[in-house]
């Protein structure tokens, strides 16, 4: 039996005209914030980088002075922010500055996280929205940038079930699935789960690739024939071209899928799980994020054998 705390004040309606907040203005957060506000959504926005919210705020948004003033504007509040550090500074504030967002939620209030963090955080911000009988939803995306443009992304939720039923209208603009994965914490579990599979599947293709290669192959001739047997993954189809380019526009980031990693093996060591691919992977990643001048997409691992 779950020990969730569940809010005890009843959820607000949301629906077109409501208004909701939006802090974290990045690659999918941007576009996220755009189809909001096609939905008829009143959109009130916070970036550590206000220029970012530019576009948002030519079609009618309002660019907020401080993650505070986004939640005292919201019924419901959205994050998505690169990492846990970033997390909790958007919700506690700076020592010293009043300027974080989780003292000035509303009882009643909504709050969905869609960072990639830690299960313990998630559980930590549970319990402090359900001290301030707010419901928390942990809701981190996948479907990468085109999914968020699209409105395509989805969504791996944990929380109470009546809270992801109070949140659907918001969730239904912004992605085309959720799933409704346990207590809180169960959402990020999934998420560093599944972002270690695709981790290990872009590695796995680049040390094939290296070895094909190196064996006086062409890459291409590898990627077709994987196209056509059981090795076919759907990431490979987005991440192959880019090895074979030798280019890596970040999609998603190298830093983030390092960060993520991490936090998967943190999990590990947790709960007492080996992952040695991953902790092999993990160092291979490592390499590459330590001698990378610019934002690369996590496909830049092909640089380890690039040298």
């Amino acid at each position: 039996m779950s020990t969730e705390p569940k809010p005890t004040s009843p959820i607000k309606t949301i629906g077109p005209g409501s208004k909701v907040g939006l802090i974290g203005l990045g690659l999918m957060g941007k576009p996220m914030g755009h189809n909001l506000l096609k939905a008829g959504f009143q959109l009130h926005v916070w970036n550590r980088t206000p220029s970012r919210a530019d576009s948002l705020v030519a079609v009618g948004a309002k660019l907020e002075n401080s993650p505070r003033d986004v939640a005292v504007a919201s019924d419901v509040l959205l994050t998505i922010v690169s990492d846990p550090p970033a997390l909790e500074e958007v919700l506690w504030g700076r020592p010293g500055k009043d300027t974080g967002a989780l003292a000035a939620l509303r009882p009643g209030s909504l709050y969905i996280d869609s960072s990639t963090v830690s299960p313990a955080l998630a559980r930590t911000v549970a319990a402090a929205c359900a001290e301030r009988r707010v419901a928390f939803l942990d809701a981190p995306v996948t479907g990468g940038t085109w999914g968020a443009e699209k409105g395509e992304l989805v969504f791996m939720v944990g929380g109470q079930p009546e809270v992801l039923k109070a949140a659907e209208p918001v969730l239904s603009v912004l992605g085309k699935r959720w799933f409704h994965l346990g207590p809180n914490g169960a959402g990020q579990t999934i998420k560093l789960a599944m972002n270690l599979i695709l981790a290990l599947q872009v590695d796995a293709l680049a040390e094939a690739l290296a070895l094909v290669t190196a064996a006086g192959l062409e890459g291409q001739k590898l990627v077709e024939v994987m196209q056509s047997s059981m090795a076919r993954a759907a990431v490979l189809d987005v991440k192959a071209p880019l090895l074979l380019k030798g280019e890596y526009p970040p999609s998603f980031p190298l830093r983030l899928m390092h960060k993520d990693m991490g936090l998967a093996l943190d999990l590990a060591r947790e709960t007492g799980v080996a992952l040695p691919a991953g902790a092999a992977a993990f160092a291979t990643y490592s390499a590459v994020k330590a001698k990378a001048q610019e934002d690369l997409d996590y496909a830049a691992v092909m640089k380890f054998w690039q040298r």
